[in-house]
């Protein structure tokens, strides 16, 4: 295809991801490296574009949640360390293998099932442990099951690692098992480094993490949302806010306009009804895309020749409908913005509120067949 700009599509400004990493390593110890998460298509932005990129830059270090995801980077050319943080199947881990994969161990009787295999080399694997968050990995204080971890003669481990469940929360009562979380993975490191095992790399903070701890040296810190330039929600705390920047626009343009007349209906379910004449674009953007169709007649704004146009009606697989009667010159074709990083009025996190969402799940549910197009300002 030659315009990849053709019925709708997703921007990634290319030099604000720069600066985020920029602002992220200023607020990092000089001992601690950036794993840059790319999972879930780069939380929408596109994990290709972005670790390609982010190689570029320095960045040799991938967090994925699958096993698909991480052969998708190899096969793409990223040549940096991939680890995987979810499950991945016992009959799939030669895959591992054969890419140069990172697998995580998600508890000690995964541990045990992977000793009684017959794989081609050693399984390259961090450790993951569950430190009150209660989803995965192996218990903080089962001390011999982690030795037994390390000892199992299949796997080289290279790390070690777990996950804080309510860092973005300042609450007295948050704050307070935040910090019993860093305890319990301390204690846990410190109770296997005292039976003489190499732990390998270390890390337990994510985005929030770096804004609202202390900075406890780790070897990594996790990095996601943060490197897009957005919060979560706008509830999340951050005690030392950083200077980010959003990198995604989301574009589409008009297929079609039409003048309907007062009375007149538009879209499916003709909850729309028109109470004088009114000028209606088609926009070839749809819930297939990513636009949650529950906004549906709320309010709901793009932007189209530098105007703001309300969206009215149904929103459809594949389209929906802008009322641009009172927008001067309008034809098929013009761009039209849904999201747009040099406008506040139109940020994802507008979206993803306006839809009873938080900003990382409306990201990451922006459809596949969006091209991701990245550029870099002009200096």
């Amino acid at each position: 295809m030659k315009n990849k700009k053709n019925r709708a599509w997703i921007e990634i400004n290319l030099s604000n991801l720069e600066h985020n990493i920029e602002k992220i390593t200023e607020a990092i110890s000089k001992k601690t490296k950036i794993m840059a998460v790319v999972k879930a298509n780069a939380t929408g932005h596109g994990s290709v574009l972005i670790a390609t990129e982010l190689e570029k830059m320095g960045i040799t270090d991938f967090a994925v949640a699958s096993l698909e995801e991480a052969i998708e980077l190899r096969e793409n050319g990223i040549k940096g360390n991939i680890l995987i943080f979810g499950y991945t199947d016992f009959e799939n881990l030669e895959d591992v293998i054969k890419y140069d994969l990172i697998q995580t161990i998600v508890d000690y009787d995964y541990s045990k099932k992977i000793e009684r295999l017959d794989l081609s080399g050693k399984l390259k694997c961090h450790v993951k442990i569950n430190t009150g968050m209660n989803r995965l990995g192996e218990g903080f204080d089962k001390t011999d099951n982690l030795a037994a971890i390390y000892e199992n003669k299949k796997l080289d481990i290279l790390g070690i690692y777990s996950h804080l469940s309510v860092v973005d929360s300042s609450s007295d009562e948050d704050v307070e098992f935040t910090n019993k979380q860093i305890d319990n993975f301390n204690f846990c490191i410190s109770s296997l480094q005292k039976k003489g095992y190499e732990l390998g790399k270390t890390h337990l903070f994510g985005s929030y993490g770096v804004t609202n701890c202390d900075k406890l040296e780790y070897d990594f810190v996790r990095m996601g949302i943060f490197m897009y330039g957005v919060d979560s929600s706008p509830n999340a705390y951050q005690k030392n806010r950083l200077d980010l920047r959003p990198i995604l626009s989301l574009k589409s343009r008009i297929s079609s306009i039409k003048n309907i007349s007062k009375g007149e209906n538009v879209s499916y379910g003709r909850v729309y009804k028109a109470n004088e004449p009114r000028t209606v674009a088609s926009v070839s953007i749809g819930y297939a895309d990513g636009v949650p169709r529950n906004l549906s007649e709320k309010d709901l704004f793009v932007k189209v020749r530098n105007s703001y146009a309300k969206v009215i009606g149904r929103i459809c697989m594949d389209q929906l409908i802008i009322d641009v009667t009172d927008i001067k010159g309008v034809t098929e074709g013009d761009e039209v913005s849904l999201i747009d990083i040099y406008d506040e009025k139109l940020s994802a996190m507008d979206i993803a509120v306006k839809s009873d969402n938080i900003a990382t799940e409306f990201l990451s549910r922006l459809g596949s067949r969006l091209p991701r197009i990245g550029y870099y300002e002009e200096k």
